[in-house]
């Protein structure tokens, strides 16, 4: 072991460029002023261009943590890992959350707004002279040492490790720089010798830790024994090193991550505590699960085999941000399915949410649950909510038809009443995104890319809508437009009663419902529709007309 002092002229040999001390930090960034049950809770992820439902899954908890009592939901990029690092990812991430109205208080992506950036900067690849301070403060009270062991060296001992069946890593009499003289360090060090720095762990082996865990309670865990690394070669820390001091520094409470984090925690507790800061708590998270019909099991959501792991997924086709904050609530946690039966109408952000009652197994992620909220949900909106709604998702993902669609806000809205039933006391409820509403909505606009065909075939269409053209009135009423088509039907040999019709199908060639049928298909491309005349006259005579024409000419 070195001594005091010699710890110190390691310390400036290895940091020679450090001036501020970790004292300096801490009164830069002091305890947020906060109420008693506020919490400061974070999303940290790595920008790799990719953010999925387990992202949304953990954001929505943090969010809800925070704001439930006056709190701070902030942003940071853990950058360290260059190889990784994807161009807009950040933009990525704020964008697609905050179409599920996610939103963060401060962090990263504000520009220069100093209220918003009080705590960063906010990318950890912009704080390596902060971690250096702490590094610098470690080695100094020998708790850290400079490690020159090479890539060769460290694969043969892990041979070496597996041979002999015991536990793998850079610990004890592995450790072969654990122990080195200040000489032989400053030696190494002088020749240019790359190196990493490592942790001088405190923990024996076969001893434990009990942490408790806000979701799991108590877990009793091996102490690390580990000299785990701090800093890579280029001076970058590593995520272990520069989480700690991160949420330390930017006065995290409470952490929610995945239950694969779980492992690292003794590592994590050993940090915090030999750099003497107070732990925040910690909450794991139970993994999104999947039933695989495959196995007939549940298996964790994956990237490469399920499309809807990615939230582009859900944005792209347009599901309401509110069916799926219901949809999460209910997994994240047991009471609120409870709760939102009995408050319907109740604004989720009044729902008492709490870390302790987050499931603490794998939470099952059911896609056929998630369309029956979806319609439910869909089906509660006002008009304008439904509007706004469509509105924002087109201008984003559909811009040039978006044009179209808006053009006349009324007529968009007339045709919602129509199919979805706004307003009205019945509500029409089997529909679960925007994308569906519009491919259902469509022919309004000109998109005719479905188009059944006429039963009795086009010759006898023709003939129907010839007639049909001859005798419409714009400025009928729903009731004198039937009438016409019963007056149609009976003229071609079709029957206008539908009782003289089932009694002796055979004296017929069909029903006014063919009449209305062949008229429906030609303007509209389907066979089944909602009221045919309020279609009309959402529609407009020209354009019904420039429909009709276009079968009868073609």
């Amino acid at each position: 072991m070195l001594t005091e002092i010699e710890n110190k002229k390691l310390a400036e040999l290895l940091f020679p460029e450090v001036e501020k001390t970790t004292e300096y930090w801490e009164e830069k960034f002091p305890y947020r002023k906060l109420g008693k049950k506020a919490e400061v809770t974070r999303m940290a992820p790595s920008p790799t261009g990719f953010i999925h439902l387990g992202n949304l899954y953990s954001a929505l908890a943090d969010e809800r943590i925070a704001h439930r009592h006056g709190g701070v939901f902030y942003l940071r990029i853990e950058d360290t890992d260059a190889k990784r690092k994807v161009d807009g990812a950040v933009d990525l991430i704020i964008n697609a959350l905050r179409y599920f109205n996610i939103e963060f208080d401060e962090g990263a992506g504000f520009g220069d707004d100093a209220e918003q950036n009080a705590y960063g900067p906010y990318y950890q690849t912009e704080r390596v002279e902060i971690y250096h301070s702490y590094a610098k403060s470690l080695v100094e009270r020998g708790l850290a040492y400079p490690c020159f062991a090479t890539e060769e060296e460290l694969s043969k001992v892990r041979e070496e490790q597996e041979e002999n069946k015991v536990l793998t890593g850079y610990y004890g009499k592995y450790a072969t720089w654990r122990d080195k003289t200040f000489a032989e360090y400053e030696e190494a060090l002088k020749s240019g010798a790359e190196h990493v720095l490592r942790l001088r762990s405190q923990g024996e082996e076969g001893k434990e830790i009990t942490f408790h865990d806000e979701i799991k309670g108590d877990v009793q865990l091996p102490e690390n024994i580990h000299d785990i690394v701090l800093l890579k070669k280029d001076g970058i820390p590593t995520y272990h090193f520069a989480h700690a001091i991160d949420d330390h520094l930017m006065r995290t409470t409470v952490v929610i991550r995945g239950g694969e984090w779980l492992a690292s925690v003794p590592i994590h507790y050993e940090l915090f505590h030999v750099l003497g800061f107070k732990m925040p708590k910690y909450a794991h998270t139970a993994h999104l699960m999947k039933f695989d019909e495959e196995t007939g099991g549940k298996r964790k959501l994956s990237k490469r085999k399920d499309p809807e792991l990615s939230l582009d997924f859900y944005r792209k086709d347009g599901y309401h941000p509110h069916c799926m904050k219901v949809y999460l609530l209910t997994l994240l946690n047991s009471h609120f399915e409870e709760w939102h039966e009995q408050h319907p109408d109740e604004d989720l952000n009044n729902f008492p949410f709490s870390v302790e009652n987050m499931s603490k197994s794998g939470a099952l992620f059911d896609k056929d649950k998630l369309h029956n909220i979806c319609k439910n949900e869909l089906s509660r909106l006002s008009e304008d909510e439904v509007y706004e709604f469509l509105k924002t998702w087109a201008e984003e993902f559909e811009p040039e038809k978006a044009k179209l669609w808006f053009a006349d806000e009324e007529k968009l809205k007339s045709i919602l009443r129509l199919y979805m039933g706004v307003g009205a006391k019945r509500r029409r409820k089997d529909l679960i995104f925007a994308k569906q509403v519009f491919e259902l909505i469509g022919y309004f606009f000109g998109d005719e890319s479905e188009k059944d065909e006429f039963k009795l075939g086009t010759e006898e269409e023709k003939k129907i809508l010839a007639e049909y053209l001859n005798t419409f009135d714009y400025a009928d009423d729903n009731s004198a437009w039937f009438n016409k088509l019963k007056a149609v039907a009976d003229k071609l040999g079709y029957a206008s009663d539908m009782k003289a019709y089932k009694a002796n199908p055979e004296d017929f060639k069909g029903s006014v419902s063919d009449i209305a049928e062949a008229v429906r298909i030609s303007v509209t491309g389907r066979a089944n529709t909602p009221d045919l005349w309020t279609i009309i006259h959402i529609m407009g005579e020209e354009q019904m007309r420039e429909r009709i024409n276009a079968v009868l000419n073609a």
